[in-house]
């Protein structure tokens, strides 16, 4: 698959919290027009290696746009895009400084396994073709 071509949500697959991240984004969705593959797949780390960016941190979230790559609070926003409102609504508050947003997203990611533990993501069959589990 071809990055450029398609939108990916890279997620820490073994992260309950992140897991539910991906099952919320799911069900929200407007559209099918996010993938979704798991850091720790041999996909992520191609997909970094290939763009010469530093390897892919598990608590962190990207968002990879047309071949451009977002983290953290700027990829949660970018993602609010494609969901239904008023879910989508929140992408007001990507006009907060960075900085802001970024250290509320770290203070989230530093206890996202305390915050959700054992959390399997159960895609749908049709859900299921955008996943890269491999």
């Amino acid at each position: 698959m071809d990055s450029k071509e398609n939108n990916y949500v890279l997620y820490d697959g073994d992260c309950g919290f992140c897991n539910r991240s991906v099952a919320f984004i799911l069900k929200h969705e407007s559209s099918s027009a996010i993938h979704f593959a798991p850091i720790q797949s041999t996909y992520t780390k191609e997909l970094f290696k290939k763009n010469n960016w530093e390897e892919p941190n598990l608590s962190t979230f990207y968002f990879i746009q047309d071949g451009k790559k977002l983290e953290r609070s700027a990829a949660a926003f970018e993602v609010l895009k494609y969901l239904k409102s008023p879910v989508r609504w929140l992408r007001i508050f990507r006009f907060i400084p960075r900085k802001i947003t970024d250290w509320i997203y770290d203070q989230v990611a530093k206890r996202r396994q305390r915050i959700s533990k054992g959390f399997c993501v159960m895609p749908t069959p049709d859900q299921r073709t955008r996943f890269v589990l491999v």
